[in-house]
């Protein structure tokens, strides 16, 4: 089911190929973010637009910053901080 290009309804792999990523990734991203999306029976449906909406209103400078529970302000993560990624412990410089 390849579907029209310009489907406002897509399934994962479709919403996957828009954003150029694999389904295993854009899967990961799914569970671990707040994708625009909607279960319908067994299958995940995405809006195209929504989609583009939702990766347009990211910020890089996000994922580099860590917000502090006591007075939720944003601040830089400490040098020499270590990061854990899937088996792997990176050290930060």
């Amino acid at each position: 089911m390849s579907g029209s290009p310009d489907r406002e309804i897509l399934t994962i792999e479709e919403a996957s190929r828009l954003l150029g990523v694999s389904v295993k990734t854009f899967n990961k991203v799914l569970h671990s973010q707040s994708i625009p999306a909607r279960k319908i029976g067994r299958e995940w449906k995405f809006s195209r637009q929504a989609l583009i909406d939702w990766v347009g209103s990211g910020r890089s400078d996000e994922f580099y910053r860590e917000t502090t529970e006591s007075n939720a302000v944003i601040r830089p993560k400490l040098q020499k901080e270590s990061r854990r990624t899937t088996g792997w412990r990176l050290e930060l410089d």
